[in-house]
């Protein structure tokens, strides 16, 4: 059968060997193209930006004018070179290329804030593999000078506080202009800036120098934030910054005790939810996450870390989004959040990115209908379908 089936190939015309090499080739090449490529356009052209609440005296023209737009990722662990394997990081950093670079030509973002571990082994890799790791960084998430990003330290980028050192913490800095306690304001909107890895409490160098510049921001918020009192001598010379409360941006989540409470489809699986989260290793201190919440008095918080989604509420009033990872390699489907932000509302909404799963089936179900059409091509196929016709053939002539 083997014998006949490679004479029949050799018996082929050449022009229709190559005919059927060509539509082969055309095939494959729209199968990557789709996957690779166009598949990031389909799903992300779906997100649409949240509507926010307009004032009662503010046109629609108006309204959106004011209102900031944003996108907030997390957590994209860019391999290095003690752990990173090329194939696994070329991949990975190909995904989220793709997916950012999309992201930003079809919804035209603002700000962008990644918050936190944009590195896997920042924490102790050397200067040749940082500069590596930062070029591959900025080559990724390039973008135009409409564009702003912003970009918080991370366990990873400076390590947990026993690795943390004062040149891990310059050096993030130098490249990120990443201070603690740094105020971004735009369209009267006021983000906070934490270093959450220096939230420890133990009084360190980077401790001291983090709580210090907040509890100097949080004197500034608040006195902005009171009416005119001649007689309040510590406001007075105080510079005033836009009647608006903060917005806390870090990498580690305030205290709760587990993500048992936390739920959707890209919250931590079932195994993990129960497990108790570790003080200052999983999530803040209480302590640190009173103090924050104590010095801001913050209308939302957005952070990191778990990989994994989840809303919760402290105080009973102010609302905590962790942000899922934005890398494939943490997570089957990554994500990121829309902000639609004036300085008294916010309106959020996630926005999925490819699922891989889904991605790898359209390659397996291509790989399939390439071998089919290969074999029916050089006629392998060709003696059961002749079989199942003498079949329907003896049954009609019975």
């Amino acid at each position: 059968m083997l014998s006949s089936s490679s004479t029949a190939v050799k018996n082929l015309p050449l022009k229709r060997r190559l005919c059927f090499l060509l539509k082969l080739l055309c095939f494959v090449s729209s199968v990557l193209i789709f996957c690779e490529f166009l598949i990031y356009y389909v799903v992300i052209l779906q997100c649409r930006w949240p509507n926010v609440k307009s004032g009662a005296h503010m046109t629609e023209k108006e309204t959106s004018a004011s209102v900031l737009k944003v996108i907030i990722l997390a957590d994209t662990h860019l391999l290095g070179e003690i752990k990173g394997h090329w194939l696994d990081k070329l991949r990975r950093e190909w995904q989220m290329e793709r997916s950012f670079q999309t992201a930003l030509w079809l919804l035209q973002p603002d700000i962008v804030f990644i918050l936190g571990d944009v590195f896997d082994e920042g924490k102790w890799s050397s200067p040749q593999a940082w500069a590596d790791d930062v070029r591959r960084f900025w080559k990724m998430f390039r973008h135009s000078a409409f564009t702003e990003l912003v970009v918080i330290a991370g366990n990873h980028d400076i390590g947990f506080h026993y690795e943390m050192t004062t040149y891990k913490v310059n050096r993030f800095e130098k490249v990120f202009n990443f201070t603690s306690g740094k105020l971004i304001t735009r369209k009267g909107i006021n983000f906070v800036v934490v270093n959450s890895v220096a939230m420890e409490g133990d009084g360190c160098v980077v401790c001291r120098t983090s709580e210090a510049k907040l509890v100097a921001l949080s004197h500034k918020l608040n006195c902005s934030q009171q009416k005119p009192n001649h007689s309040n001598k510590r406001c007075s010379d105080v510079e005033k910054l836009p009647v608006s409360e903060p917005i806390l941006l870090q990498h580690y989540p305030l205290y709760r005790k587990s993500d048992a409470e936390c739920t959707g489809e890209d919250s931590a699986p079932p195994e993990e939810k129960n497990i108790p989260f570790k003080e200052k290793y999983d999530v803040l201190s209480r302590e640190a996450s009173q103090k924050l919440l104590w010095w801001f008095q913050p209308r939302l918080i957005l952070s990191g870390h778990t990989h994994s989604a989840c809303e919760v509420l402290h105080a009973g009033k102010i609302p905590e989004i962790s942000v899922p990872s934005f890398s494939w390699r943490n997570r089957n489907n990554p994500s990121f959040i829309m902000g639609s932000i004036t300085p008294t509302e916010f309106s959020l909404q996630k926005c999925f990115l490819p699922f891989e799963s889904r991605v790898f089936t359209i390659y397996c179900a291509a790989g399939a209908l390439l071998v089919i059409l290969v074999l029916a091509h050089v006629q392998l196929l060709t003696p059961p379908f002749y079989f199942a016709q003498r079949l329907i053939s003896k049954h009609k002539a019975v």
